[in-house]
């Protein structure tokens, strides 16, 4: 089987990945997770996007949402409420329970792959789960309400400020983990989940390191779109895109992955854009792309592997 490397972020991302992991043995899938997202939230380092990943391959995942713990309860939540807390972020009690871990594990000295790496062990995850940097990454939007964290955009003010500009604070000195460029080196294909391009994926290409290997790797790098129909499947994406005067496009998008992908594919909807995104130099294949329940994952995940011919 093919040694892969996955680039997510949260809930989009998390469901291809959940098909992945079904369909290639455990040592055969690095996982490469956003970290632009994380946040300290009343003094406990949350790592969305990791945590989603998590929750998801450990079966532990709140489907409904597509991110935090089933069946969670909110007790700790509401006692900070009632003391007064800004409590706009939701942190259910099983939840609070791994980021009091992380954020002691953090403060004993460990990097965040280190931390990253035992929370999947101990999760009984077999995949490998590399956070894009141990250095401190932050998306920041910049909006017409000033600029954000993007929890602050996407949680507390659920997308509504208009975008002018994303910028990802301290990327410019930020060093992927050594053994993330060890399994890049050893792989046989990239697959960029369909995740959001701009603020999932955006960041752990503004590791400068990071991108080079990925534009120099040797073997098939594909994408999968999060937009069918002109619409993202979730988030908010198209939205952002349309405000940073980008054409909420598979065609817009396959640009966006020029010299980092070979491969764009879309869902068979959008038929029609696969000459448009050829024309561009990239291949481009059409399948169902909607990943509405865990066979649509695997069935996702298998039809990729299969175009990935190796």
């Amino acid at each position: 089987m093919p040694k892969i490397v996955a680039l997510a972020g949260g809930v989009g991302g998390s469901k291809l990945i959940f098909g992945l992991s079904k369909s290639l043995p455990p040592e055969d899938l690095c996982i490469v997770a956003n970290t632009g997202d994380d946040e300290i939230f009343h003094g406990l380092y949350v790592s969305p996007d990791v945590d989603t990943i998590v929750y998801t391959l450990a079966g532990l995942v709140n489907k409904i949402n597509g991110w935090g713990v089933e069946e969670d309860t909110f007790s700790a939540l509401g006692t900070l409420r009632q003391l007064g807390s800004n409590t706009w972020f939701n942190l259910g009690d099983k939840d609070i329970g791994l980021h009091l871990w992380r954020t002691e594990a953090l403060k004993a000295g460990k990097k965040l792959s280190q931390v990253t790496e035992e929370i999947a062990h101990r999760f009984g995850i077999m995949n490998r789960i590399i956070p894009m940097t141990d250095s401190r990454v932050q998306t920041r939007v910049h909006t017409d309400r000033g600029v954000l964290s993007f929890q602050e955009y996407f949680v507390e003010n659920r997308c509504e400020p208009a975008v002018k500009r994303l910028t990802f604070k301290g990327s410019k000195n930020a060093a992927p983990p050594e053994t993330l460029l060890s399994f890049l080196e050893e792989a046989d294909a990239i697959i960029f989940c369909p995740s959001n391009p701009l603020v999932s994926i955006g960041p752990i290409l503004a590791i400068r390191a990071l991108r080079e290997s990925i534009e120099n790797f040797k073997g098939p790098r594909i994408a999968v779109s999060p937009i069918v129909n002109g619409h993202t499947i979730k988030g908010p994406a198209a939205k952002m895109m349309v405000e940073l005067g980008m054409e909420s496009s598979n065609v817009q998008l396959a640009k966006f992955y020029m010299n980092v992908c070979d491969t764009f594919i879309v869902d068979e909807i959008d038929l029609l854009d696969v000459h448009a995104i050829q024309a561009l130099g990239l291949q481009s294949v059409a399948m169902p792309i909607v990943m509405k329940s865990d066979e649509d994952k695997l069935l996702l995940a298998q039809k990729i592997l299969e175009n990935l011919a190796l």
